[in-house]
């Protein structure tokens, strides 16, 4: 099984791009891939959940 299986279902669901995601947290789209092959920390995994949801507000608005 895949780490992190709940945001990446989040970024699939919403047809949104990693580069997109990472953009928003602030890191490189190299980097928000390296974050995903392993459990996200807590403080890690607030900050791609946020970004996601920031995403899909912009693209529902």
């Amino acid at each position: 099984m895949k780490a992190n299986l709940e945001q990446r279902n989040l970024i699939s669901k919403y047809r949104l791009r990693y580069w997109e995601v990472a953009e928003k947290v602030g890191i490189s789209d190299s980097r928000l891939s390296v974050w995903l092959r392993t459990p996200l920390s807590d403080e890690r995994k607030a900050r791609v959940t946020k970004a996601i949801e920031e995403l899909t507000k912009q693209t529902t608005e």
